[in-house]
């Protein structure tokens, strides 16, 4: 991978889970480097983010230490989906919150621009970006 490329990728990674990024900021920096699609794993502690080119780069992420719920609440996840749109909330809050309401991770198509939550039996929430 290009160098460049990793670098942009894990300081968008770093300073989104810092709260520092809305999530239409991580979305433009991440498309503006060729990422397509990214997946949020909770329960390995990593976002692994897809190139075009079919190229992969994943990094560790420490999570809070929060204990993802056995039951996937629906209405708690796009609760925090929510906050997050209007920037009630940022990255760390939403963790806390969609991992109290079940959700083990989530992937990111920034192409096909929506985003599916998983349960741990895999029930799914897809969350269609807003218009705009």
């Amino acid at each position: 991978m290009n160098p460049s490329i990793k670098e942009a990728i894990e300081k968008c990674a770093h300073q989104s889970h810092a709260g520092k990024l809305t999530f239409p900021e991580v979305l433009e920096r991440l498309l503006g480097v060729g990422v397509e699609s990214y997946l949020a794993d909770y329960r390995d502690q990593s976002s692994t983010y897809y190139l075009s080119n079919n190229e992969a780069l994943r990094i560790s992420m420490e999570m809070p230490q929060v204990d993802i719920a056995e039951s996937f609440n629906e209405e708690g996840v796009i609760l925090a989906i929510r906050g997050a749109q209007s920037d009630q909330l940022r990255y760390p809050e939403f963790l806390r919150l969609t991992m109290a309401a079940g959700c083990i991770g989530y992937m990111v198509w920034i192409a096909g621009r929506h985003v599916t939550y998983f349960g741990r039996r895999g029930e799914v929430h897809i969350e269609h970006f807003p218009p705009g």
